[in-house]
């Protein structure tokens, strides 16, 4: 059976070891987060905050903190969903094996919504704006948000449930310029199904209904991040993956109302009426800085008897917001690959902030009568991934052919990025897009939502063998007198901090004048950055550092480049330009004061003995 509630699963993990309770009064502001992210550090359990200054309502973070978590969480539907999406994915199936698929009925059965009666738990009482725990988890947030929020609205032209849109859009409760308890702000991406609705809206010159659900059974958060098809309702995802039908109802005032929610807030956002909405420390590691966004109008919030609020801590990779992807992949499988024709696999790089870089593996079947292969089909294959729903957000994209290496994962960062860098040919692979749309969350554009991409195409045998440390011989002038190899092939080189983004043509003059005549075969990468002991400590903080603050038309760049037909390419290593630019948005870093509270917490008969 699913649960039925949120406290329903606390119970449950609780019973089984997966959830402490913290019983001493924690600070909203800062403290919570701060706890949430050192227990999500230790692989640790859920956590139910009982206390929470200046709110009547307790708190739960990292429900799906750990895979594992997720998976017994839904311990009793994720097999017979993973079937499901199997079955979407090759219908033969259950026609060739009736009895292997019958059990499925069922859980097609819990997927339809079901309207109750309008006194379900959730019409228990209402409270304010105010009265919710005011969550603040970086000290340059413009306010309190709901990092767990599931948004529901409506098609203004096929209203109702089955053509609803329910998405994660963080809100912003209070703050800027926002009237106390009756405004709050709303923030969606790009190619957000409530972009299509509120256009809708706008269209018709109405308002757009908004309800905002928090808590409720844990596959509905799940539902809401889920990339479902278009045309298919998240609510009935959230049955299937709970068990249990999604039940609501319509208030009075003609809103959607989740009946198994904690909280709701109703509200309406009217036609082409924004407000400043952030700063917020985002999933990139940066703070996604103000910006005018969709203002809401509250109507009511509504919450149940014992209502608990539920939250998440964004920032960089790896988060909570990493569990929900690995659960995300663990239930579609190959669904994406399968849409594709000629791809095998691909991976939203989370190290990298997700959207910043992929890595796909590909088919390169033509011209199969020629003996030397080089980049044909996963051109293809590469231009239709950047054309895909979210995918078409990404800046980087490292595609190579499984022909090459049937064993290639890019799962494997090194691996996969090695057998790159073995095979690139920097003449000829690297295609660009530019002036086009990046995730509204990365500032390493020229405006918001506004950049360019590469797709680094690879196909061969291998051309080199990469320097796994620098030859005796190999210097740089100054003032680049720090550097260190990151992995084969590539090299992290700190650039001085006086120097400005205005002397760059200067700094590659001194590099190509230095390294033009140089044997390099066994150097592709180089990447200047502002420490170089940081950038190389890692392969996650490499691929953070470089492709998070990088604008591929603004900061690639290479040794002895040419343009030839409007094409760019270049004979010695590429150059990628990731120090932090003015134009970037800080980032994330933790107040030293609440990290020593935290400490404290985690001594011996502190409420985190044990855990941290």
């Amino acid at each position: 059976m699913g649960y039925n509630s949120l406290q329903a699963c606390i119970t449950d993990l609780e019973r089984n070891g997966h959830l402490i309770r913290i019983k001493e009064e924690v600070d909203p502001y800062l403290q919570m987060a701060a706890i949430h992210l050192r227990v999500f550090e230790y692989e640790g359990p859920a956590i139910l905050f009982e206390n929470v200054k200046g709110s009547k309502f307790p708190a739960v973070s990292n429900l799906f903190g750990t895979l594992d978590r997720s998976r017994f969480i839904f311990r009793d539907t994720l097999d017979k969903i993973k079937t499901l999406v199997d079955i979407k994915n090759d219908p033969i199936k259950a026609i060739k094996h009736p009895f292997k698929y019958a059990n499925t009925a069922l859980t097609a059965l819990s997927a339809l919504p079901m309207k109750v009666r309008k006194d379900a738990p959730i019409s228990f009482g209402k409270t304010r704006i105010s009265h919710l725990p005011q969550i603040v988890n970086w000290p340059k947030d413009g306010g309190p948000f709901v990092t767990m929020p599931q948004v529901y609205t409506e098609d203004a032209d096929m209203p109702g449930i089955m053509n609803a849109n329910l998405g994660m859009y963080r809100i912003q409760l209070a703050g800027n310029d926002y009237v106390q308890d009756k405004e709050i702000g709303l923030h969606y991406q790009l190619h957000r199904g409530i972009g299509v609705h509120q256009t809708k809206a706008n269209a018709k010159g109405q308002p757009l209904k908004v309800s905002i659900f928090v808590g409720g059974p844990p596959a509905h958060p799940v539902a809401a991040v889920m990339p479902l098809p278009e045309g298919l309702s998240e609510m009935t995802f959230g049955g299937a993956l709970g068990n249990r039908r999604f039940r609501y109802f319509y208030d009075d005032e003609g809103f959607c109302i989740s009946a198994d929610a904690d909280f709701v807030i109703t509200g309406t956002v009217m036609p082409m009426e924004n407000k400043p909405e952030g700063p917020f420390g985002d999933h990139l590691g940066y703070y996604s800085l103000k910006h005018p966004f969709p203002l809401m109008k509250v109507h009511n919030v509504y919450h149940r008897k014992d209502a608990i609020w539920s939250f998440t801590v964004v920032g960089r990779p790896p988060q909570e917001d990493t569990s929900f992807g690995a659960l995300i992949h663990d239930i579609t499988g190959n669904a994406l690959p399968k849409e594709i024709p000629g791809l095998h696999a691909v991976n939203a790089v989370d190290a990298a902030g997700v959207h910043p870089l992929l890595f796909a593996i590909g088919s390169e079947r033509y011209t199969p009568y020629v003996k030397e292969r080089h980049p044909q089909e996963i051109i293809t294959v590469a231009n239709h991934i950047l054309g895909k729903g979210q995918l078409s957000l990404a800046k980087y994209l490292f595609i190579a052919a499984k022909e090459d290496n049937p064993n290639l994962d890019v799962n494997d960062i090194g691996g996969f990025l090695k057998h790159i860098l073995q095979r690139v040919d920097l003449t000829r692979d690297l295609h660009f897009h530019t002036r086009t749309t990046i995730d509204t969350l990365d500032y390493s554009g020229d405006g918001l939502n506004s950049g360019s991409k590469v797709a680094i195409t690879v196909a061969g045998d291998i051309k080199r063998e990469l320097w796994n440390e620098l030859p005796s011989s190999f210097t740089l002038p100054r003032p680049f007198v720090n550097y260190k190899m990151v992995m084969p092939g590539v090299l992290a080189v700190e650039v001085p901090k006086n120097i400005r983004a205005s002397d760059m043509p200067l700094m590659l003059e001194i590099l190509q004048e230095h390294l033009g005549d140089a044997e390099l075969n066994g150097l592709t990468l180089m990447v200047l950055c502002n420490d170089a002991g940081f950038t190389a400590q890692n392969l996650n903080n490499f691929v953070w550092v470089t492709f998070t603050r990088s604008n591929p038309s603004h900061d690639i760049y290479g040794i002895n480049s040419f343009t030839e037909h409007k094409h760019w390419g270049c004979n010695g290593p590429l150059i990628i330009d990731a120090r932090i630019k003015p134009h970037h948005a800080p980032v994330l870093e933790r107040d030293p004061a609440i990290e020593k509270l935290v400490d404290k917490m985690g001594e011996k008969g502190g409420a985190l003995h044990g855990v941290i």
